[in-house]
């Protein structure tokens, strides 16, 4: 009896293990053979297997809890997202509208900058349609100003006073008896009329008025221009002048050609001024005729001997500016 009981007791220490056992013989104890379950006797025999039950049991319970523990917080997890990927949702949701709106705005704001620009482009073609019916209306003023001035010719470097007594029409032909004596037989000249020009007398311009002389025929004039123009003319011994009478605006753009006019001269290039600004001089043997500056510049720029002549008083108007503001910086 006592030798059943030490072997009982000696079973039942192999099977109960302490905690540092059971962990280490974790797959051990599942094990029958290494436990010598069939060893036991009867009771001991039931408790190992009940224990084993139980443990199972437990095990199972365990897995289980946290197998669904496992699953609610996957479930929660999924939840969240769920929550997320709506919230998300909403928020591209409302950047599209957003995007929408922007683009809307944008495609208004081109509709008004295209309305804008086509605007802008019928108000400046508008301005330079103005701007050319002007220049054509001036044209057409200073044409017309200067057919009712064919007929006259005017006198430069009179004396101030000098047709006081006789009239300006006496002095004219007192001009012309002393000046073109051939002439006057020649022809039969008729003045319409004859007066100083401008009608009053501006103390600040030292040189005198000028006498305006209209003549009945242009025929009549162009023969006492061109002859005036091949030699120099006297009254009473004093230096004088003939000259068509053209309007303010021609004599200002035939005035532009005086410097250049001059330089062609000094080089017996022959050069006359044409209606109603042109420059024309003989060159190579042929009349050149140029209605403006630029077309000139062009000319010259394969003819350096015309280039040499004309290097000072030919400039580029952005040559000029530039020396211009140069000048007002160095005078500062």
């Amino acid at each position: 009896m006592r030798r059943h009981k030490s072997t009982t007791s000696s079973n039942m220490k192999k099977y109960i293990k302490s905690p540092e056992q059971k962990e280490s013989n974790k797959y051990t104890e599942n094990n029958p053979k290494e436990n010598e379950i069939y060893n036991l006797n009867d009771d001991d025999f039931k408790t190992a297997i009940i224990k084993i039950l139980t443990e199972l049991r437990e095990n199972s319970d365990r897995q289980l809890n946290e197998f669904r523990s496992y699953v609610t917080k996957e479930f929660d997890t999924i939840k969240k997202n769920q929550t997320e990927i709506l919230e998300m949702k909403n928020t591209i949701e409302e950047i599209k509208k957003n995007l929408d709106a922007l683009n809307s705005r944008a495609d208004n704001m081109e509709e008004r900058i295209s309305n804008l620009e086509d605007g802008n482009i019928e108000l400046l073609q508008a301005e330079e349609e103005r701007e050319a019916r002007l220049k054509r209306n001036e044209e057409t003023l200073r044409e017309l100003s200067d057919t009712i001035r064919r007929c006259n010719v005017r006198i430069i470097g009179i004396p101030e006073g000098e047709e006081k007594e006789k009239g300006a029409e006496s002095l004219f032909k007192e001009i012309m008896a002393e000046n073109f004596p051939n002439l006057v037989r020649e022809m039969d000249l008729q003045v319409t009329e004859a007066n100083r020009s401008p009608n009053f007398i501006n103390a600040r311009r030292p040189t005198p008025r000028h006498i305006v002389v209209k003549l009945a025929k242009v025929n009549d004039k162009e023969k006492i221009l061109r002859t005036a123009r091949q030699k120099k003319l006297t009254y009473k011994g004093t230096p004088i002048r003939l000259s068509a009478d053209f309007s303010a605006e021609t004599l200002q753009a035939r005035r532009e050609w005086n410097d250049i006019f001059k330089n062609l001269k000094d080089k017996n290039l022959q050069p006359r001024i044409l209606y109603p600004a042109k420059i024309s001089f003989k060159y190579d043997g042929e009349i050149k005729t140029f209605p403006d500056k630029q077309k000139l510049r062009e000319f010259i720029a394969t003819k350096p001997p015309l280039q040499e002549i004309l290097r000072k008083t030919l400039i580029p108007e952005k040559s000029k500016k530039g020396k211009g503001l140069q000048n007002q910086e160095q005078r500062r």
